[in-house]
């Protein structure tokens, strides 16, 4: 495994500093409350120190350096890949060599399936306008695409191709195949979201990493044909493109982010995806602070929707960039699962996790401590699963409960509150109450059974 060199002063820079604000922009961004603190944050000396001589991971030492303190900004791209199920923990260096080799060309050979079907795939241009009608048609409109320039001022035309001709009417140019028309009718709502996407960071001012980031959401709309592309997963997929310089890379783990969080995206006519979650933090509440529920209710908020962007965006809008990474990793350590790997290649790529999936006999260390605490309380994480995120939301609306109760009059007034939360949640502390409240449901479910 290739390793960076890092300076002994790299363990106490700034974690702000690496990801730096364009100028106009650092007045209004939340301040980054995150620190890297000896002896509590998973350093690059403990990380290293870590591995084997063959290459498997101590992974329970790792998980609890990181539920203390997070995770040192130089090797984030490193541990992420482990914590988001990308790699086993007892694989050795070769192996993992060997795995993302092999997924690296998986991506290439996707990219080039969607390059064929649209030739602006790769080609460092971003679609922000529709290139095709509903029925396939395409549009011959000179102004569809905006190229990802720094300062995102230049429009240019360009090329409609419906690629190789496949699933195409060569009589008028329409398209006859659904699924490449319905993947084609989201690449300029990718676009569009994409030059949305923390356009704050000065690493957004390159134009690959714009197209970048367009590429890799436009090929994970072709590959999961059931979810597609929605609204919110740029955000969830920004950080992978700034901390992994391969863009294979930073597919895949966007793609094992997506296994936890592509069940929110589903959407029906009957249903929200997130539907099941906003049913868990409501069932919560009315377990642990049945006033603040009813008071909710009476306010038309029982259903709950109000806490949607936290769920779907993970909390980005509500901290800074970096204090977003290091709460997704103190929830991601704490969640932590070493089977998650085995289970997620049994399914391929673009997936739910397997269900009912019976745990190899490891160490209860091995796993995070949210984790250890459902396994002692015989909650099943796969049968039944209820992610740390549902208490983190909850704990918001704990730490703001008679906030919420002596000022909201009104869905108005509710929405207003928790959008104070922003730039002021505490990322440790989130967490450190979201298990609490974790254990008081959990103690409180226990003592209802018969």
């Amino acid at each position: 495994m290739m390793r960076r060199r890092w300076s002994k002063d790299s363990e106490t820079d700034p974690s702000s500093s690496l990801y730096p604000l364009r100028p106009d922009c650092a007045n209004n961004a939340p301040d980054t409350k995150f620190k890297i603190k000896v002896g509590r944050t998973l350093s690059v000396r403990k990380w290293h120190a870590a591995f084997s001589q063959q290459g498997s991971l101590h992974i329970a030492s790792v998980l609890s350096r990181i539920q203390r303190g997070g995770v040192h900004p130089a090797i984030r791209n490193e541990v992420w890949e482990f914590l988001l199920g990308c790699f086993d923990p007892d694989s050795t260096f070769d192996e993992r060599d060997h795995i993302r080799n092999t997924r690296r060309m998986q991506y290439a050979r996707w990219k080039e399936q969607c390059r064929e079907m649209d030739s602006h795939v790769g080609s460092g241009k971003i679609i922000t306008a529709p290139i095709i009608t509903e029925d396939g048609v395409p549009i011959k409109d000179p102004l569809v695409l905006l190229e990802a320039t720094s300062d995102q001022s230049t429009l240019q035309g360009g090329s409609t191709s419906s690629g190789n001709g496949n699933g195409v009417d060569e009589a008028m140019g329409r398209l006859t195949d659904k699924q490449i028309i319905e993947w084609k009718l989201t690449l300029h709502q990718i676009g569009l979201d994409v030059l949305r996407t923390d356009r704050s960071m000065v690493f957004y001012e390159k134009k690959e990493n714009l197209s970048k980031l367009w590429d890799i959401l436009a090929v994970y709309a072709w590959i999961d044909k059931e979810v597609g592309y929605c609204q919110g997963m740029s955000d969830l997929c920004s950080p992978m493109i700034v901390l992994l310089n391969d863009e294979a890379d930073a597919f895949w783990c966007f793609e094992r982010l997506m296994r936890r969080l592509r069940g929110n995206f589903r959407c029906t006519q009957q249903s929200v995806g997130v539907e099941n979650q906003l049913q868990h933090l409501a069932s919560i509440i009315q377990v642990l602070d049945p006033k603040l529920h009813d008071h909710l209710e009476t306010l038309g908020g029982g259903d709950y929707l109000f806490a949607f962007r936290m769920f779907m965006v993970l909390f980005r809008r509500e901290l800074s960039f970096g204090d977003s990474l290091y709460l997704w990793e103190m929830m991601w350590a704490l969640e932590y699962d070493p089977d998650m790997f085995s289970r997620y290649e049994e399914t391929g790529p673009a997936t739910d996790i397997a269900q009912g999936s019976k745990p190899r006999v490891k160490s209860t260390r091995q796993f995070g401590k949210y984790e250890r605490a459902n396994m002692k309380n015989g909650v099943n994480g796969v049968d039944c699963p209820v992610p740390i995120s549902v208490f983190l939301v909850a704990s918001v609306l704990k730490e703001n409960s008679q906030k919420l109760l002596q000022e909201a009059r009104g869905l108005d007034d509710l929405i207003r509150i928790l959008n104070n939360v922003n730039g002021n949640l505490d990322a440790k502390k989130a967490c450190e109450a979201a298990l609490k409240l974790h254990a008081k449901y959990l103690r409180k479910m226990q003592g209802k059974k018969p």
